[in-house]
């Protein structure tokens, strides 16, 4: 075994040095934020919260939880997220299979027909237009159907499925399996990584999503949580703001806690599933880039 030098030392203070920093810069705005949330209001008021949270008090997320506008929009983040990515999920194994088999034909000449579009786009106006013709504006498949299919997402899809073995596959057609038998009976079950890794990139990207609805969701009703966050943020809601006016006259309850408190019932279900996934998609993307 070789003796460790005064470089190697270096090296090694030098990569603490610096993934410290990034955990640091990482988790400072979640855990300010969270503090923030549930901090005395009056501190949060005078600005005492730096990092930990400075006294103790529920009073914001009382009446976030108390709204029913956020319950309406939380509904439809969820219909979104969990629809879409099963939508998601589905297309893209499915287009991702044939593509990853050296016999299919006509492999090359799709695969340099899917990867245009990642450098060359037709714009917003045309894809609005689009959207409109085919009778999706102002309804819900619109936060769906137009980024139905993530082409980066394919290409990792179809790079696991190339790492499966071919044996496995032959030996399930010559059983006289159909090609989507093999794919949902033989191939899924042993492609638990990537399915996980493409829940968790379509699941959150649906999530986070929010230019969509603005651009093709007129109906308030059909918004889903992250523009009424936006509302907050920005505008603030009405029927928030009325309840902290009552509650700031009982109680001197500060307007900008409620800011933070949505903001952490926004990105909780996210935080608390996302330790469950991680393994499949520290997996699934490792195998996933072995092979071209």
């Amino acid at each position: 075994m070789r003796k460790r030098t005064t470089s190697d030392y270096f090296v090694d203070i030098v990569a603490f040095i610096t993934v410290m920093s990034a955990v640091v810069i990482t988790l400072y705005p979640f855990i300010y934020t969270l503090s923030c949330s549930i901090s005395d209001p009056i501190a949060m008021a005078r600005g005492d919260v730096i990092l930990w949270p400075v006294g103790f008090s529920l009073l914001a997320y009382k009446t976030v939880f108390h709204s029913i506008e956020i319950w309406k929009h939380y509904y439809n983040t969820i219909w979104y997220t969990v629809v879409g990515t099963t939508l998601n999920v589905l297309v893209t194994t499915i287009a991702a299979y044939p593509l990853s088999r050296k016999k299919f034909f006509a492999r090359e000449f799709c695969m340099i027909y899917i990867t245009i579009p990642m450098f060359f786009g037709g714009g917003l106006i045309p894809l609005f237009i689009l959207v409109v013709n085919l009778g999706l504006y102002n309804k819900r498949m619109a936060m769906i159907l137009p980024g139905l299919i993530s082409v980066w997402n394919l290409i990792i899809c179809r790079t696991f499925f190339q790492s499966i073995p071919d044996d496995l596959i032959e030996s399930s057609i010559i059983d006289g399996c159909s090609p989507m038998r093999t794919l949902f009976q033989i191939v899924m079950p042993v492609s638990k990584a990537i399915v996980a890794v493409l829940v968790i990139y379509y699941g959150i990207a649906h999530w986070n999503s929010y230019f969509n609805a603005l651009i093709y969701l007129p109906d308030i009703k059909l918004h889903p949580i992250q523009i009424y966050l936006r509302r907050v943020l920005i505008k603030a809601s009405p029927e928030m703001m009325a309840k902290v006016g009552q509650q700031m006259a009982e109680k001197t309850f500060s307007v900008f806690q409620i800011k933070y408190a949505v903001t952490m019932v926004v990105i909780g279900p996210i935080i608390a599933i996302y330790p469950f996934l991680q393994k499949h998609f520290v997996k699934g993307v490792m195998i996933g880039s072995l092979k071209g």
